[in-house]
């Protein structure tokens, strides 16, 4: 995947050959324990259960074209290629983060990066399907590499805002898929990227969640989605309370009804939903974690 950077760039990479960030073998060490340990505990649960190994992703060749500065800011969001994603990456690049644009479709990804970039941003395309494990650990590999650690993820990417279904009648393959994207995804990415996480500055952890997960407010309907979203709300409080001893804040935003392919006409700017995810990147270090937000106010779990 190459470089897509702000126009007039075109040096950077020959720059950084003559610079590799300090602690990235180190970085890589750690990601190396960690994703070899996830893969044991995968396999002796997957022999219990009479499934296949998990496979744990070697480290990909080096590369050549690390980032300049230390201090450079890096950002991954998942599902990174349209709406809210999307956005969330502008906003990023604005606030002059390197940001990891994380796309299934590896075409959209790449198109979507181009045109960032020429709106001057420092945007990467990757394959990422937060479902397969391969993906994950492939990017996490690469940010060791490269970067040595990461700063903030956004753990945008979610499927099946169902609301032809009813709980009562659902099919549970649907639910199973649901499951698996919009709560396996954002706990293998935490998992796979905590170490490069742990060596960030201003640490942070998003998960764009929704109202529809709220208990308080919970009906009829999008029973997949909104089962869903709660459990990631729940996900979000524990990896709050873990990780608070290490300066990582953890919480989770309600983006509201926006005008997404998702959410369909009539929701609210896309920039606006964006704008909330982004509070809580923008979060002082003291701030709040393991809460519920939408647009910087608290919602009811």
């Amino acid at each position: 995947m190459g470089w897509l950077g702000a126009p007039g760039e075109e040096g950077r990479g020959s720059l950084a050959r003559s610079r590799r960030v300090g602690g990235a073998a180190s970085a890589e060490s750690d990601i190396g324990t960690s994703l070899q340990t996830g893969a044991a505990h995968g396999n002796a649960r997957n022999t219990r259960a009479g499934l296949r190994p998990v496979a744990t992703v070697p480290r990909p060749p080096a590369c050549d074209d690390a980032p300049v500065s230390a201090e450079e800011r890096i950002a991954v969001v998942t599902g990174g290629n349209r709406g809210i994603g999307r956005e969330v990456v502008r906003q990023l690049g604005q606030r002059g983060f390197s940001v990891i644009l994380g796309s299934r479709d590896p075409v959209a990804g790449e198109r979507a990066a181009a045109q960032l970039a020429r709106e001057g941003l420092a945007v990467r395309a990757h394959r990422l399907d937060v479902t397969d494990t391969g993906t994950v650990e492939a990017l996490a590999w690469e940010l060791a590499d490269r970067y040595g650690r990461l700063d903030v993820l956004v753990n945008n990417a979610a499927i099946h805002y169902d609301t032809w279904q009813r709980a009562s009648t659902a099919d549970l393959s649907i639910v199973a898929e649901a499951w698996d994207a919009n709560l396996m995804g954002p706990w293998r990415m935490c998992l796979a990227l905590l170490p490069l996480l742990r060596r960030g500055e201003h640490r942070r952890i998003v998960n764009v969640s929704s109202e529809s997960g709220s208990l308080a407010g919970m009906g009829a309907g999008t029973p997949a989605y909104s089962v869903t979203k709660a459990a990631l709300n729940a996900l979000t409080r524990i990896l709050a309370a873990e990780l608070r001893s290490d300066g990582i804040l953890v919480n989770a935003v309600c983006p509201g009804w926006v005008a997404t392919d998702m959410g369909g006409p009539g929701g609210r700017p896309v920039a606006d939903g964006a704008a909330s995810v982004l509070w809580a990147v923008d979060l002082s270090d003291d701030g709040p974690t393991g809460g519920f937000f939408r647009d910087g106010q608290p919602l009811p779990w």
